[in-house]
């Protein structure tokens, strides 16, 4: 990948030179503006897995997002990929996704059934191309951030528009255009850049880890039921079988009592939030972190050699117990915390607020928008597209302010 003029440093609007003194490559730019955009920015008030703002220690999108960023970086450096553009595509993975997390997804999918659904990935693309404000194409119209082809390129974990049988989707058929500008020179098909595969890759290991983490910091978390309740270990890997992994509950039960009986996990079992508890919950997310990463960075280099890789000259190589046993600890999350008793009134609580939003938005547009979106709900050809507005105005607000606009819009009336 040249950091020099070529396909892969090229930006959908062409820029003139860039008089700063700083000498920084076209990707080195990528990651500065994703990290100083308004979207990023609001990450900090959106949920990741617990409500933002309710917890000092807990993570939110934008404490995520540093996080992939940092593994994609080291574990992409490792391979030979441009450490700016896995960086980048880290920062920039979860611009998209609106208040209250994957809640917040779903209903918003469902009510944008009639303008081709919602899904947080595909709503990045739309940010990074689109949304943002940073650069204007010649005929006035936004360009969103700019980026190079390869940082848009590694940012697309779901490279293809919505289809039957995939729940997850990358592009909205309105963003047709810079999505197949940005795919140029791609192999044909869904095969993804290598670099999106370590963006991908460092998403799960840092989902799995640090939700394990913050749960059992949370008191939502307990290993004692798995280490001694056999039914309860067959529940887990019922559950992972149905929600992230291909395999069988059988074969996954057998990874499971391996992964419960690594001693790096052992601590767990005694947490009590003490010092020295903590300290040990640190040190089992860095051995488990480290495995993932050097497990499949080892694996990688050996089916393709020592690289450097970059671009579409390599796949990301993940042995199937390493997948298995972070897709295990992302069971532990999902079965503890986000279906923990009670969470569901809160759920669907979140998924009125939302519904409630959108018609209220749709009923009264476009004064209650921001200026951002009002000029383009004015030019919006018609009912599809004037719901993509409204959607996209919703999919920008934090967990906070989503809070705040109800109560001004609906709640207030």
């Amino acid at each position: 990948m040249s950091a020099g003029p070529g396909p892969d440093a090229a930006r959908l609007v062409v820029e003139g030179p860039k008089d700063t003194g700083y000498g920084r490559s076209p990707y080195e730019r990528d990651r500065a503006r994703v990290l100083h955009s308004a979207a990023f920015r609001r990450l900090a008030a959106k949920t990741q897995v617990h409500t933002a703002g309710t917890d000092d220690f807990l993570r939110t999108r934008l404490t995520h997002s540093l996080e992939v960023a940092q593994i994609a970086r080291e574990m992409g450096a490792r391979l030979g990929c441009d450490p700016d553009v896995v960086d980048t595509a880290g920062l920039a993975h979860d611009l998209g996704h609106p208040p209250f997390g994957h809640n917040g997804e779903e209903a918003l999918d469902a009510l944008a059934a009639d303008c081709g659904g919602f899904e947080g990935n595909a709503q990045t693309l739309r940010v990074l191309t689109r949304l943002e404000a940073k650069v204007l194409a010649p005929d006035g119209r936004s360009a969103g951030l700019n980026l190079t082809r390869a940082s848009l390129d590694a940012v697309g974990k779901y490279p293809w528009e919505r289809r039957p049988g995939r729940r997850k989707f990358g592009v909205y058929a309105d963003d047709r255009p810079v999505f197949a500008w940005l795919r140029e020179g791609a192999p044909p098909g869904d095969r993804r850049c290598l670099e999106a595969q370590v963006m991908d890759w460092a998403d799960d290991v840092a989902y799995s880890v640090h939700d394990v983490e913050d749960g059992i910091h949370g008191g939502y978390v307990s290993l004692r039921p798995l280490l001694v309740d056999a039914d309860e270990r067959r529940a887990l890997c019922a559950d992972v079988a149905a929600a992230y992994s291909g395999e069988a509950p059988e074969d996954l039960g057998e990874v499971l009592a391996e992964l419960l009986a690594d001693p790096a996990l052992a601590p767990l079992a005694a947490y009590d939030g003490s010092h020295r508890a903590l300290a040990a919950l640190k040190t089992t997310t860095s051995v488990l972190t480290g495995r993932f990463v050097s497990t499949v960075v080892a694996a990688t280099q050996e089916r393709h050699g020592p690289g450097p890789h970059r671009r579409y000259a390599a796949d990301l190589v993940v042995p199937r117990r390493i997948r298995a046993q972070c897709a295990l600890l992302k069971g532990i999350a999902l079965r503890y915390v986000m279906r923990r008793p009670g969470a569901g009134p809160r759920y669907a609580q979140q998924q009125e607020i939302l519904a409630d939003l959108v018609a209220a938005l749709l009923d009264r547009a476009p004064e209650p928008l921001d200026p951002v979106f009002a000029p383009l709900w004015r030019a919006a050809p018609d009912d599809a597209a004037r719901l993509r507005v409204v959607v996209d105005q919703v999919a920008s607000l934090t967990d906070p302010a989503a809070l705040a606009w109800h109560g001004r819009l609906v709640a207030g009336r």
